[in-house]
Order: C-alpha cells, then structure tokens, then sequence
C-alpha cells in the first residue's frame, strides 16, 4: 500500500476507537435509567483495494483499508422478553386477584377488633335471654337492640363490598386509558424508529428500550402478543385482537352500564352500530368485547394474564344477592368465578335468611284477632323491613293482610342485604314485641322457634356445595372459603414473583450495564485509540523523512 494510503488505516482506527469510547459512555450513563439496553459495537473491515486480478491465483491482491464503526445493537433475548411478559402478565392477574380477596376479608370484619360474626352470636345470645323471661322489657328491648346492630352491620358490610366493586370499576377505567396512552406511544415511536432507520444510516436503539419499556408495562395490564415487521414497526394485538399496527393505534372504548355505572370495554371497530328512535346511535358490543369473563381461569389457556381481566372477573357485571344461589348453571356462569359477586351472594343468603327466618316466625304467632304481636292497623309485626316496599297489603276483598311475595326481578321487593332495616316502630316501643298471649301466658313457643332457627343445619353457602350449618357455622364457613381462596391466590402470586424475578434477572445479565464490563472496555478502546494515533504518528514522520530527504 502507497505511504499515503496507510493514513486511512490510521484514521478508520481512530474513527472506529472514538464511536467506541462514545457507546461505551452513553452505557455508563444509562447505568440506571429504567428500561435501557447495553448497546455493544460491531467493527468489520473497511473496502479493500485490489491490485491485481490473477486468475492463476487463490486470490485476488488485496490491500485492506481498516476498520469500520459497522453498527451498535442491542444486547436482548427475545425467547427472555417474551417469557418474562408472559409471566409479568400472569403475576399482575393474581396480584389483583389477592388484593381482592385481601379487601374482602377486612369488609367482613374479621381481621378487626369487631367482626360481623360478633353481631350474628349476640343477636342469638338475645334471643336466648328472652327465652328466659319473655316478659322482660329489659329482654325485649336487648333483642331489638342487638338486631338493629345487626341490620346495620349486614348493610354496612354489603354497602362496603359494593363501594369495592366501584374502587374496581375505577381502577378498570383507569387501566383501559392507561393502555390506550400506551398504544398510541407505541405507535408514534413506531413512526420516528421507521424515519431514524429507513435512510440506513444508524439504528434508534434508544427508541428501541423505551419502546420495550412500554411493552413490559403493558404487559401486566392485559394478555399481549406482538412481532416486529420488516420497517422496524412493532404490531401488537390484545387478546388475539389487532391494537397497534403500522398503520394505527386501535384505541379501546368502554361502555357505561346506566344502573352500576360499570365500565365494559370493546372494541369500536368491531361493534355493531344501529340508528334507535330518535336518531339515537345503538351499539351492540356483544361480539366486541375485548375480555372475555365467561372462561374459565387457567394457565393452561392463558385466560390468567393480565390485572384488568383479573379486576374484571373480581368485579363481576352488577350487584349479587341471594337469588344469584337459587340457579346452579347462572351460578356457575355468572357468578361463581367473581369474587366479590360470589361472597355478595352468600353473604346476602344468610342475611336474608334471618331476617325472613325471624320474620316468619314473627308472623306465624301473630294474631289480628286478639291483637297480639300486631301492628295497630292489624298487619303482622316485623322485626326486619324493606326500605323501599311494604311488606303486606291488605285484601280488599277479604280484608285481610298478605304478605307480599319477594320478585328478583324487582330487587326492591326484596329482603336484602341493601334493602333491610330494623322496624322503627319497635325502637321506639320495644314493648311492641311483648310476648304475653291474652290469656297472660308468656310465648315460650314462639321463643323456642327462633332458638330453632339459628340452630338448625340447613344451609349451604352455594350450589355447588353439599355440607349444612347453621347460622353461626355458615359465616365461618364463609370465613374460611375467603381465606382458603386467599391462601391460594398468595400461594400463586408467591411463585409468580419469584418466576418473574428469576427471568428479569436472566434478562438483566443479557441487556443490563455493568459498569465494570464497560471500564475495562473503555480502556480497551482507548488503547486503541492511542495505538491507531501512534501508528499515523508513524506515517507522519516517515513521510516528513522522505519529503526532508528527496527536498534535500
């Protein structure tokens, strides 16, 4: 090679050292910024120049002109990403899926100082003072008293599971427009990483971590497949729905239920839209959805990834109550898999079970005739009413009281959790319930009854379920299917964390900085750099010596 021609070998080295040195600064820089890959530099040789084509030859003559800056990639693993979002997916599904349940138990009261349980065994301890001395005033303001406790309590444990349903719904609100701000910043890091790298020129690896810093985020809000195309885009569909493309961003809409307020997202694009009366548009979602609540939850199938399904199923699609027990297939369809609407619907059943229970009995000693435990307009006494309906109605015909049949269609004919109060009338007269027949006798019979209805074995917390308890024996069976449900949800989470920790730990030792790697590199590069000024030193003086000499 000619003197002067050597000086491109120089100058490529030093070229090549400082865009080295320069990466291996900007890694040392990065050494804490959340979602940052390790770039690593790629060096190839420079064009050779050919002196002669010999056929003759092995190979041509060539000389080489140096080194090269080629390109700067990421460090990554993709089978690692993948898994790691798989299961980050998984764990945020049972994360919310144990803080669920973990709201639940403190609602009921029994990791406080005073549990709802406490307001079920003194209205029974009510109950068997009077049985005592039916008599007594002083018995017969105590159970008015303990069942106001108790009314109180029911609807305050409900209210509460149901104010939980809304902190859900919220937090699915809350999610879905996190995961639209999330496509359509995907989508404009597709288009600048397209513009930055269409011309060849370099690679937007920057673009590139914030853009897989974006993926990891949403990988933990829904179930997340996605592949690279061949401009550099990153297409990523939702639950095997397309959500960003090359072309757009798919944003989530969420319809609005009139009477909960709960949010449903779907999909426009895949919605029916109809004309009502009035011109009023009409959208059928039905086939839109974007989750799907009717599957079963596995792993198997992947139908456990993701914490707004995990909110969705947690939350359930209304206000559960007893009735939701009475069908085992809408159970199993409809309710069993939601952990709020499951423990609304038990809970209800045994709220309604003691206040109809007590009521019956109420009702069956009653006498119009002789006035005794009646009101004044002759209908029976209630311990327990609705808020929003009579209990009974008179017969203009025969002029005697019904009692009003309960209608799940119409919930305010119910005796719910929601619906139930104690009976004013006898906080302000507890004397009202004086069980003293006419003849002076005192009703020990009528006690006995309601002893007889706490203690007899005949309730199950759910279809599915064939053991019988009582009163007391039921919400401690209630009790511990929330924490046995709980245990397992923790149990899962406890192994999802530490399989989650162990990929992102892999991956970190693939793509993360060490900042002692980059040191030694950094003196590597500098060494080079110093040769390749060193060498052009060289170049340097031995053509001064020649201009000296031939000059001479």
């Amino acid at each position: 090679m000619p003197l002067m021609g050597s000086l491109y070998i120089g100058t490529s080295g030093l070229q090549t050292s400082q865009n080295s040195l320069n990466t291996t600064a900007h890694n040392l820089s990065n050494l804490d910024t959340t979602g940052f890959v390790r770039q690593q530099i790629l060096q190839g040789s420079a064009v050779y120049n050919t002196i002669r084509v010999s056929p003759n030859s092995v190979a041509n003559q060539q000389v080489g002109t140096g080194v090269v800056y080629s390109k700067v990639r990421q460090v990554r693993d993709v089978f690692l990403d993948k898994t790691f979002r798989m299961e980050n997916g998984r764990n945020a599904f049972y994360e919310a899926s144990a803080k669920a349940i973990e709201e639940v138990e403190g609602l009921l009261g029994e990791l406080g100082t005073s549990p709802f349980s406490e307001s079920v065994d003194d209205l029974w301890q009510a109950i068997q003072e009077l049985s005592k001395n039916p008599a007594s005033a002083t018995n017969q303001t105590l159970l008015v008293q303990r069942a106001a406790e108790f009314a109180t309590k029911s609807t305050a444990i409900y209210q509460g599971l149901c104010d939980y349903q809304d902190n859900l719904n919220f937090g699915i609100y809350t999610g879905i427009n996190q995961i639209n701000d999330i496509g359509n910043k995907i989508k404009e890091l597709n288009d600048q990483i397209r513009e930055i790298e269409t011309a060849g020129i370099e690679t937007a690896n920057d673009l590139r971590d914030v853009r897989n810093q974006l993926l990891d985020e949403l990988s933990a809000l829904a179930d997340i497949t996605y592949s690279d195309d061949l401009f550099g885009n990153i297409v990523v569909k939702i639950e095997g729905n397309d959500f960003v493309t090359a072309a757009k961003c798919y944003n989530i809409e969420m319809d609005v239920d009139p009477t909960t307020g709960f949010y449903t997202p779907f999909w426009p694009q895949n919605a029916t839209y109809t004309m009502g009366e009035e011109g009023a548009e009409l959208v059928d979602f039905s086939s839109a959805l974007v989750f799907r609540t009717d599957r079963t939850i596995s792993s198997a199938t992947n139908t456990d990834i993701g914490s707004i399904k995990s909110m969705l199923y947690a939350r359930g699609d209304r206000r559960a109550n007893y009735t939701d027990l009475e069908d085992p297939k809408h159970y199993n369809d409809d309710i069993a898999q939601s952990v709020i609407m499951n423990v609304q619907a038990e809970y209800d059943q045994l709220i309604h079970a003691i206040v109809t229970g007590m009521n019956k009995v109420l009702e069956e000693a009653s006498d119009e005739a002789t006035g005794y435990l009646c009101n004044a307009d002759g209908s029976p006494i209630q311990l327990f009413t609705k808020k929003t309906t009579n209990a009974y109605e008179k017969n203009e015909l025969t002029g005697e009281w019904e009692f009003v049949e309960e209608d799940p269609e119409h919930t305010e004919t119910l005796y719910t959790s929601s619906n139930i109060q104690i009976n004013i009338d006898l906080v302000r007269q507890p004397s009202m319930l004086n069980f003293v027949k006419e003849d002076g006798s005192e009703d020990f019979t009528t006690i006995s009854k309601l002893e007889d209805l706490f203690e007899e074995e005949k309730y199950t917390l759910n279809p599915n379920l064939k053991s019988v308890s009582n009163f007391s024996d039921y919400y401690a069976d209630l009790i511990s299917q929330v924490s046995n449900t709980g245990n397992v949800f923790l149990s899962i989470v406890d192994s999802q964390t530490m399989t989650v920790d162990q990929t992102d730990a892999a991956r970190e030792q693939i793509m993360g900085v060490s900042s002692e790697d980059e040191l030694s590199g950094m003196i590597r590069f500098q060494n080079a750099y110093n040769a390749a000024s060193r060498y052009i030193t060289v170049i340097d003086e031995m053509l001064e010596h020649l201009v000296s000499t031939l000059g001479a």
